[in-house]
């Protein structure tokens, strides 16, 4: 969560309940003090507010204002992204559908679930689509995704937004608080580096080939000369927790492996990178193999100490 999103709770309590806000963030913190610090700031205040009897069900709120274990939540927001609907057997054996979205406003984004047939069928009719706003009732936060049951309500909506963020929002995390789906940064310790494996791609469209022969075939393009591409992976530490993490070609670059045909330097760059420091970006998604979380990077960098300690003095 951003530090403006927590100040933004801490109005909301003082307004609903008239207790001053400096007294509102002391509370906060005492609770984060008898917690050992394990509790964020935002979280600590929505335990404070549910003692106080303040409720953000059925509150309007921005997309950026919306937790972890929220319910009844109620937002508008422009569909930005429309995946096609699937379908998929219940436990029962039965057939159902599912489809998923990511919708905007002028906070944030986020990622919406449809799993009640009604609501399927208006994006299937075409009466939800990319462009689309959309009000939502009575939806519930599951981790960072806003998912929409047999209760929940969506509509098209009257409401215009001229501007809406597009990009995805990367919240600061510590590995240990890392969900499946997430869109985190964090600043860790490489602690381990395996060797890197290969694979080819279209030079035009990117994706990957498939040999035939002496040829390779692009599905888009048929036959063509293949780039050849590198995928590695490394072990994250950052004090929390320990992740493996995947990094493909030129993410390896802003690593510091660049050299992938001379065996030694290769080995050198390798332990080069053992213990060093960066921050990096991506999503955590489930390794289907293993069952077990793992971070994709799309971004390293290296540590900027002038904005590390502004960081530091935003959350103190």
């Amino acid at each position: 969560m951003t530090h403006g999103n927590y100040e933004r709770i801490l109005e909301k309590i003082a307004k609903a309940s008239g207790i001053d806000r400096s007294e509102i963030e002391n509370m906060v913190e005492a609770r984060r003090s008898k917690l050992s610090g394990l509790i964020s700031k935002e979280g600590a205040a929505q335990v404070i507010a549910s003692e106080l009897g303040v409720s953000f069900e059925n509150e309007k709120l921005k997309i950026d204002e919306l937790l972890p274990g929220m319910r009844n939540v109620t937002v508008t927001g422009k569909v930005i992204t429309l995946f096609p609907v699937r379908s998929f057997k219940t436990k029962r054996g039965d057939e159902s559908k599912v489809a998923n979205m990511w919708i905007a406003d002028d906070s944030s984004n986020i990622k919406v679930v449809l799993w009640d047939t009604n609501h399927v069928q208006l994006i299937e009719k075409g009466e939800i689509k990319e462009g689309t706003v959309v009000d939502i009732k009575n939806a519930m936060m599951r981790d960072s995704e806003l998912h929409l049951g047999n209760f929940s309500e969506i509509k098209p909506s009257s409401e215009l937004f001229e501007n809406v963020v597009t990009e995805k929002i990367l919240r600061e995390k510590n590995i240990f608080d890392f969900k499946k789906g997430d869109n985190v940064s964090t600043r860790a310790f490489v602690v381990q580096a395996f060797e890197p494996r290969f694979f080819h791609v279209c030079p035009e469209c990117g994706k990957k080939v498939t040999s035939e022969g002496d040829s390779f075939v692009c599905i888009q393009h048929e036959k063509v000369v293949p780039e050849k591409r590198a995928v590695s992976s490394i072990v994250l530490d950052d004090g929390t927790e320990s992740i493996r993490a995947v990094l493909f070609h030129d993410i390896l670059g802003k690593l510091g492996i660049t050299d992938f045909h001379d065996a030694d330097m290769l080995s050198r760059q390798k332990e080069e990178i053992l213990g060093k420091e960066m921050i990096f970006s991506g999503n955590v998604r489930n390794n289907a193999f293993f069952n077990t979380p793992e971070f994709i990077v799309n971004d390293v960098r290296e540590v900027d100490l002038d904005e590390l300690i502004v960081s530091l003095e935003n959350k103190a």
